[in-house]
């Protein structure tokens, strides 16, 4: 997945200390860690991103863990372990968000 979003020059993203950075990433992960409610799919279907797509972002910014691995870090625990416990089935509105809302992604980056 190509994350490269055009951002406005300068973006005031960029400077922000990596140390904050990452602090404000680990907050969102720990936060998602505890809001099994907030399913990937409503995720994808609200902003077109989700825990996994946290693990792939990592993984795509050096972090070189196998994709089991990085999505363990972004769980909590093992994927498998966490679909059993947390995920519920799809309806079909939600997958037609999903889709509507991966359309968006694509608009976006063009």
């Amino acid at each position: 997945m190509d994350t490269n979003y055009p951002a406005p020059s300068p973006d005031p993203l960029d400077s922000l200390p990596d140390a904050v950075a990452a602090q404000a990433f680990r907050h969102l992960v720990r936060h998602l860690r505890q809001r099994h409610d907030a399913q990937n799919i409503d995720l994808m279907g609200l902003a077109g991103f989700c825990r996994n797509c946290l693990a792939d972002w990592i993984n795509e910014a050096g972090a070189g863990l196998d994709k089991a691995t990085a999505r363990e870090v972004i769980h909590g625990l093992p994927a498998a372990e966490w679909k059993a416990r947390y995920q519920t089935e799809a309806t079909p509105e939600q997958l037609a968000r999903m889709d509507e809302s991966l359309k968006k992604n694509a608009e976006v980056r063009g």
